[in-house]
């Protein structure tokens, strides 16, 4: 299957124009409709998610003052 991806703006909410396609007449093509989302939202959400899977890990199984200051120092000397 070949993808051609274009992209456009609605200018009108009832009708979709497409224009200067490279296929054929008469040829058949899937047309698959993506809208694009607020890419900021969406990553704000998905580092939300993130910190509560973190939090929900740290609460079963909590690190130890030595084990913290052990990672700190191991950060420090690169390793």
């Amino acid at each position: 299957m070949n993808v051609y991806k274009r992209y456009i703006t609605i200018a009108d909410p009832k009708q979709l124009v497409l224009s200067d396609l490279p296929f054929k007449a008469g040829q058949r093509v899937e047309v698959i409709i993506l809208a694009e989302d607020n890419q900021k939202v969406t990553l704000a959400e998905e580092l939300k998610k993130l910190f509560k899977e973190i939090q929900a890990i740290h609460a079963d199984n909590p690190l130890t003052d030595e084990e913290i200051a052990a990672e700190i120092e191991a950060y420090r000397r690169g390793k």
